[in-house]
């Protein structure tokens, strides 16, 4: 009755009642892009990518984001189309969208820009297999990529995009051109936001610790932004004749420099975890970075309190994942200083009261018997990165109770 009144006391004065709220959407889906090496000559002509992406929750439309973040020329894209995945690069053809931008199929995205697509009707369930296919009709260097997808993606000659069967002439496992899928949902998402030890997981297995999280909360939009050899602090910078020239790049910018395209604006987010720091102790002095790169546990210390601040700011709540053992790893990052180090940054995440809740992802992992070590049977064999199973205990280390 209330409602009713102010309404006609609004019309009465000649001002129109606030509109409905605006569809909500959340990301389901999300990889983390980058550049790539000076040295990378992968390009692309009159070629489809049919790329294969896991949501985490479901919802009634769909819309596609595509990445020229880290392009140097106009980005051109011939026809796009969504379809759920019946088995290895075959969609399942009642449920193939054409994508458009604007009202069109094609669409330019100028360098250093992303396109939204418009609204897709197609109705997704949490946890199943999208093909996202894009056609590339120009000459098109891959300078946009997430590098560590773990997935096994196909490539078509010609516009292949609305085919349910296509006969790939090659694989590769990046994404391309790709950064994200999201769905109109009411649901909040998660963003895991971090290194290697985020976005790794076995080949088309989908088990990092993000998917187990996503298997634990189907109501939760979670989006993976790890990025191998990531660093909190620092861009990569492998030193002047170092093997490292080849890849370095691919390790993405600094996790302060990349928090507001790969945390901030991801659509619906509420949560973030943050697990950085591993490669801001280990690189510097190794082939991957110079040892003037160096850092105290107060830098790190000072990055995450920028971290926090910044992403509070945007009204997220943000929780510190605790930086996990690397004893005896294969990677040159072991010393009994680094490790100095991670226990006294740890100790400022567990006792220091800046995130808004600690996530023990060291706990988790740890061998209770040498705490600087990974436990055998979360170990991939480097002795730093955790294998599926170790996936499976971090993402079981997050009380669920954080995203109520």
């Amino acid at each position: 009755m209330r409602a009713l009144v102010a309404a006609l006391v609004l019309a009465l004065l000649g001002v129109a009642p606030a509109a409905a709220s605006p569809d909500r959407w959340v990301g389901t889906w999300s990889g983390a892009v980058t550049t790539v090496p000076a040295s990378d000559s992968t390009a692309f002509q009159d070629q489809t990518i049919r790329q294969v992406v896991r949501t985490s929750v479901g919802g009634d439309s769909v819309r596609v984001r595509l990445s020229n973040e880290f392009g140097t020329s106009p980005l051109v894209v011939g026809e796009t189309h969504v379809a759920l995945r019946d088995s290895g690069a075959r969609a399942v053809p009642s449920t193939d969208r054409l994508v458009t931008f604007g009202g069109r199929k094609a669409v330019t995205i100028p360098p250093g820009a992303p396109a939204l697509s418009d609204p897709i009707p197609l109705r997704l369930k949490a946890r199943v297999d999208l093909l996202v296919s894009v056609h590339l009709p120009n000459h098109t260097p891959g300078t946009t990529t997430s590098a560590f997808a773990y997935q096994q993606n196909y490539i078509a000659a010609g516009n292949v995009t609305g085919s349910a069967d296509i006969t790939p002439t090659s694989t590769t496992e990046r994404w391309y051109f790709l950064s994200g899928v999201s769905v109109r949902s009411a649901a909040p998402a998660v963003v895991a936001f971090g290194d290697s030890i985020t976005a790794g997981t076995s080949l088309n297995a989908n088990n990092r610790w993000s998917d187990y999280l996503a298997r634990r909360a189907p109501h939760l939009g979670v989006l993976n932004k790890g990025i191998a050899g990531n660093r909190l602090l620092h861009d990569p910078n492998p030193p002047a004749g170092s093997p490292a020239e080849g890849y370095a790049a691919l390790f993405g910018e600094s996790g302060l420099r990349r928090l507001d395209r790969d945390v901030l604006v991801q659509p619906g987010a509420r949560h973030v975890i943050v697990l950085l720091g591993v490669n801001d102790i280990g690189h510097p002095g190794t082939p991957t970075a110079p040892a003037s790169e160096k850092v105290t546990a107060a830098d790190i210390i000072a990055g995450h309190s920028q971290l926090i601040a910044r992403a509070r700011e945007r009204g997220l709540k943000v929780y510190g994942g605790t930086i996990t053992p690397f004893r005896d790893d294969t990677f040159g990052f072991y010393s009994p200083e680094n490790e100095a180090t991670r226990q006294e940054v740890n100790r400022w995440i567990r006792t220091g009261g800046a995130f808004d809740a600690v996530i023990d992802f060291d706990r988790a992992l740890r061998d209770p018997a040498a705490p600087d070590r990974l436990l055998a049977a979360f170990d991939s064999g480097d002795h730093l990165h955790p294998n599926d199973k170790g996936n499976e205990a971090m993402a079981e280390a997050i009380p669920l109770r954080l995203f109520r």
